[in-house]
């Protein structure tokens, strides 16, 4: 998956109607509903989107007909493998009619046109852990733990006998890094992701 670095702009005519798209990052629904009216321009004819965060997605084609804006701009998220993001297409009309073909191929073409020259950050599924250490293997652990390319140590908390060392790591890396701990602490410590 990916998500975008920076927001990112993109605009063509077809027809002599005016597409503009606006390509945003957004964490949630809320900030996606925020972002679709900050960027409405009232003096368009249309203003479609669509945007997804992880498994939810909406879309609307306001006022096209069915399924010639939403879901063609969903399809050029979807075909970037984009994830945290909203795409709002404003279109103003220049008096052709485009016909249902010729507006999902503008909507969605002018869509992933601005997602293609935006730049992209990847972005690598991880979980949260907590490794359970004694002050005996403390310093050594999370000195090691310190240095994992795609680890973060989030937090640390203490107990009479050690501390819980909370990280975020890559899905793919839980059972090395577990092997790893418990080879440090000759099998004292393991790292739970429950």
């Amino acid at each position: 998956m990916f998500q975008l670095e920076q927001p990112a702009t993109f605009e063509q005519s077809i027809k002599k109607s005016r597409f503009l798209a606006t390509a945003l990052a957004v964490a949630s629904e809320e900030e996606a509903k925020a972002a679709i009216a900050a960027h409405r321009h009232a003096d368009a004819t249309h203003n479609c989107w669509a945007w997804r965060v992880g498994q939810a997605y909406r879309f609307s084609d306001d006022g096209e007909p069915s399924g010639t804006a939403g879901k063609p701009i969903l399809a050029a998220l979807d075909g970037q493998s984009l994830d945290r993001t909203v795409v709002i297409v404003t279109r103003w009309f220049g008096g052709i009619l485009l016909g249902s073909g010729g507006l999902m191929r503008a909507y969605g073409g002018t869509a992933a046109a601005c997602l293609r020259s935006a730049s992209l950050l990847e972005v690598k599924p991880s979980v949260e852990g907590v490794v359970s250490l004694d002050f005996a293997d403390l310093a050594r652990v999370k000195a090691r733990l310190q240095v994992m390319e795609d680890l973060t140590i989030t937090g640390e908390s203490f107990r009479d006998t050690g501390a819980d060392l909370t990280i975020r790591l890559r899905e793919g890396e839980i059972e090395a890094v577990s092997q790893m701990v418990r080879d440090l602490t000759s099998g004292r410590a393991a790292l739970s992701t429950e």
